[in-house]
């Protein structure tokens, strides 16, 4: 599938993710009411809904995502509402120098998308050379639960007038990994329906191996949490959150 015609259907995709809650996430782990003046460097942007309403907040933003069909969306959202904040096309596992912010965030499971442990080590010590001392790295990831539980062996659909899809997953060459295969049928102008095929793949890992990996690259874990709430992750649960806080050098 041309990756450009999966960022145009996204938004459709994803109508009913959380954006609100991640944002309240944010707010509520850095103690405040708003994110006026605060530097994000928001890691796997996507299409920029996050993003906006970081910008919402009054905060200073800067997006980053792999995918260039993503960021034209972002930018065209951006544009629409008069903003225009940095948007750079990177692998985050090879940030290099962008700025000090005071706030690194990689949600909606971003991280899940990179395949190895060396992949999710390169990405936390990348993200930390872009991050204040003192300065805060909020992410969440699939719990293993989710990837064994809820999406391996299962299958979603849905049917719109405009989109229809079509999700199957299926077991990942590696453990707590999962492989999603995606059929999407587009409304044409014509009235017909023409098909579309994509595959993403995830893997995840226990909190112990994230924690492990989190104080390599020079964060201290302040908090883990579970599903949008203050609970500490359980067996049951589908979403895991990190807050860490990067060390002081020296």
């Amino acid at each position: 599938m041309n990756y450009q015609v999966f960022a145009a259907l996204y938004d459709q995709l994803m109508a009913d993710a959380p954006y609100d809650e991640w944002l309240s996430f944010t707010k509520k782990t850095l103690g405040v009411d708003y994110l006026e003046g605060i530097q994000i460097l928001d890691v796997g942007c996507g299409t920029g809904e996050l993003l906006l309403s970081m910008l919402d907040e009054g905060a200073d933003v800067t997006g980053v995502d792999l995918s260039s069909e993503m960021l034209v969306v972002a930018r065209d959202k951006c544009m629409k509402k008069g903003v225009s904040p940095l948007l750079i096309h990177q692998d985050m596992r090879k940030l290099g120098d962008l700025g000090q912010y005071d706030v690194a965030t990689i949600f909606c499971d971003s991280l899940n998308y990179l395949e190895t442990p060396d992949d999710v080590k390169a990405a936390l010590h990348s993200v930390s050379q872009n991050v204040v001392d003192n300065g805060w790295l909020l992410f969440d990831v699939h719990s293993i639960s989710k990837i064994e539980d809820e999406f391996v062996g299962q299958t979603f659909a849905d049917s719109e007038e405009e989109i229809s899809y079509i999700w199957h997953s299926f077991p990942g060459e590696h453990q707590n990994s999962v492989e999603h295969e995606l059929t999407f049928f587009v409304k044409q102008e014509n009235g017909l329906y023409e098909r579309y095929e994509e595959l993403h793949k995830q893997r995840t890992y226990s909190v112990e191996e994230y924690t492990t990996w989190l104080l390599e690259a020079g964060f201290e874990v302040e908090a883990v949490t579970a599903d949008f709430s203050s609970e500490i992750p359980s067996e049951e649960s589908m979403r895991i959150f990190f807050a860490a806080r990067k060390k002081k050098r020296g």
